[in-house]
């Protein structure tokens, strides 16, 4: 695979860094994510509020953190509810602040950030749970959160995209309203086939997701009780997308995951869902979480926002 003379650099770097995920325990794993893409997120951008609210569900509490940029004057608010990357594993509302304060900012719409249940502890599909429950309480719940249900979109990146799709899902089961879907390099099959996707061996030595980082996440975050056959497991493997909201699928062509993402937007566009399919040529996993570092992370930005604009505020739409 060709990278892009920006992204090639990055990953030169990333070579040469002494220190991999998968070398590394637990708690010194889930702080050197934090701390990595504190560096590569750039500058948080300022917003009129931010809000960790707690959410009861059956059984637990989890927490939310609210988003709302200082141009955003509507109330109730469009809302995208956002899930962090992280394979599951990784990740939490510190190491995705900028990312989310940057999508509320371009999309001028309020941003609900999920901290759910992560592997080992709780192996899936406890974060699936999480992402379809915190949904439900947050539909059922709008007017608290001042959230207009009629302008409501989930989206996440990685691992997030993979709960973004099953909540999708979900939604069109139970009836919720659902205006978008925004799957950003998504994780859709679990199954261990799914390791013989052309594009985990052509871009598996490739970081900053490796074929041997998606192992480590999968043997972590998929147990003797996780059946990689269920759809909020694999969402590849549904019964049925049709009915489900139309979505934006973003893709990156050096990315382990290419391929599943690929197969998941032409599966939901035979299915009769409206997609869009935003392919980057040349780009790493985990590119969205790079502003400081890559330019297409800011046109990516851009392309999530004018999605969410014609959803959020069709008349008037960015130019």
């Amino acid at each position: 695979m060709t990278l892009t003379p920006e992204v090639a650099a990055i990953v030169k770097k990333m070579r040469s860094a002494e220190i991999s995920f998968t070398d590394l325990g637990l708690a010194d794993a889930r702080q050197l994510y934090i701390d990595t893409l504190a560096r590569s997120g750039g500058t948080p951008v300022a917003m009129a509020s931010i809000v960790d609210v707690a959410l009861a569900l059956p059984g637990r509490t989890i927490t939310a953190r609210r988003y709302r940029p200082k141009a955003l004057a509507e109330s109730p608010a469009p809302t995208l509810v956002y899930f962090h990357g992280g394979g599951w594993v990784l990740g939490d509302l510190a190491s995705h602040d900028r990312i989310c304060r940057q999508l509320a900012e371009r999309a001028g719409c309020q941003l609900i950030a999920i901290d759910y249940r992560l592997a080992p502890e709780h192996c899936l599909p406890a974060a699936s749970a999480d992402a379809i429950e915190a949904y439900a309480h947050l539909v059922e719940h709008a007017a608290d959160h001042d959230i207009d249900a009629d302008r409501l979109a989930v989206g996440g990146d990685s691992a997030g995209g993979h709960l973004s799709a099953v909540v999708a899902l979900a939604a069109r089961d139970a009836g919720w309203p659902l205006a978008r879907q925004v799957l950003i390099y998504p994780a859709t099959d679990l199954r261990p086939a799914a390791a013989y996707y052309p594009s985990r061996g052509r871009n598996g030595d490739v970081p900053p997701l490796t074929a041997d980082l998606m192992d480590w996440f999968g043997q972590r975050s998929v147990d003797a009780n996780t059946d990689a056959l269920d759809w909020r497991v694999s969402p590849m493997l549904a019964d049925a997308l049709a009915g489900t909201a139309p979505a934006l699928v973003i893709t990156a062509g050096a990315d382990v995951l290419m391929d599943e993402g690929t197969l998941y937007a032409a599966r939901l566009a035979d299915a009769g869902v409206a997609v869009e399919h935003a392919h980057y040529p040349g780009v790493i996993h985990g590119f969205i979480e790079m502003a400081a570092w890559l330019s297409v992370t800011g046109q990516a930005m851009d392309r999530i926002a004018d999605t969410l604009h014609a959803v959020f505020h069709p008349a008037h739409m960015r130019d």
